[in-house]
């Protein structure tokens, strides 16, 4: 297998995600460090416009969205397991909300005025501006907690997570699944990244415990070197992207629920935040994901793939 390169930048929480579960695995890989604002002329140049953290790449093939990625890697690297059997449902379940409910809860609380201040407190004023303007324009659509809101429910969802982890070493027992890596990335924000507003965990110090445990849990060698973003785009275009079926994503047969045939040019965006279209020609829409093949002038051809939650397919102008 074409080794794991992973487009992020360091204050991340979804890449931090992923940066934990490669350590939880034992996974090496090379990084990308992208902006954390548009413009992404290399990281688009292998999405064909998707522009959300982190992406991974296998060669000529990206893989969009944390809860896809986590699928990859579950593939790539068996053991430990993020999906043990017995909580296959359940775990996903309650990381979609951890990706969602808790994370916009957690992201609303920690950029209040003072965590801002508190994160661009040494960049130049533009900076923040810039990532402000950014991120406004992603969530153009969405309907934003207002702080004290944000502080409510966020001091209810930790402790219903205390509640959790004070029976059971993790979430869901005593190793840790996907669920766990789903609800500590934005708590990871809000304790590294502001720390002037992590006094809000103070209440629920099993949640602090538990955080420790699974950083303790990811010891993997963690990122083998740092990789140029032209760089990884000559790696897409050197390579071939792996045939449907026969790539990273386990299932493979088509589930029709738009009446749009493979081969058709459709266009995938995700439903809430940060709406740029990937547009090229349908590969795969099975239970779990879609997949396009594109071509670009640097990337040459790519396979880009997506999860079927959270993401809208539909025909391409003109497709």
């Amino acid at each position: 297998m074409t080794e794991l390169i992973l487009h992020h930048y360091p204050m991340s929480p979804f890449a931090e995600k992923i940066r934990l579960a490669l350590g939880y695995k034992r996974l090496a890989w090379r990084s990308v460090i992208i902006p954390a604002v548009m413009p992404k002329p290399d990281l688009v140049a292998l999405t064909g416009g998707y522009r959300r953290t982190p992406v991974l790449q296998v060669g000529a093939d990206v893989y969009c969205d944390t809860a896809l990625i986590c699928d990859v890697l579950e593939h790539v690297q068996p053991e430990p397991m993020l999906y043990p059997p017995a909580l296959r449902g359940v775990a996903r379940v309650f990381a979609q909300w951890a990706d969602s409910t808790l994370f916009w809860a957690s992201m609303a609380y920690s950029l209040q005025p003072r965590g801002a201040a508190h994160l661009f407190a040494k960049a130049p004023p533009e900076v923040a501006k810039a990532f402000g303007e950014d991120r406004k324009a992603m969530s153009s659509n969405m309907v934003r907690l207002r702080p004290g809101d944000a502080t409510s429910a966020l001091r209810s969802y930790l402790r219903r997570i205390a509640h959790m982890v004070e029976e059971h070493e993790f979430l869901f027992g005593a190793q840790p699944c996907v669920a766990d890596f789903a609800a500590y990335h934005p708590l990871w924000f809000t304790r590294t990244q502001v720390s002037p507003l992590a006094d809000i965990l103070n209440a629920t110090p099993a949640v602090a415990e538990w955080m420790d445990r699974l950083e303790g849990m990811s010891i993997g060698p963690g990122a083998l070197d740092s990789l140029d973003a032209a760089d990884a785009v000559r790696v897409a275009h050197d390579a071939q992207p792996m045939p449907p079926g026969g790539n990273l994503l386990v299932d493979s047969a088509f589930q029709d629920d738009h009446g749009i045939a493979l081969g058709t040019q459709v266009a995938v965006s995700a439903e809430t935040f940060g709406l740029e279209a990937t547009q090229g020609m349908l590969l795969a829409a099975t239970r779990t994901h879609y997949s396009l093949r594109r071509e670009d002038p640097r990337a040459g051809t790519v396979h880009v793939h997506f999860p079927r939650i959270g993401y809208v397919l539909r025909k391409a102008e003109g497709g």
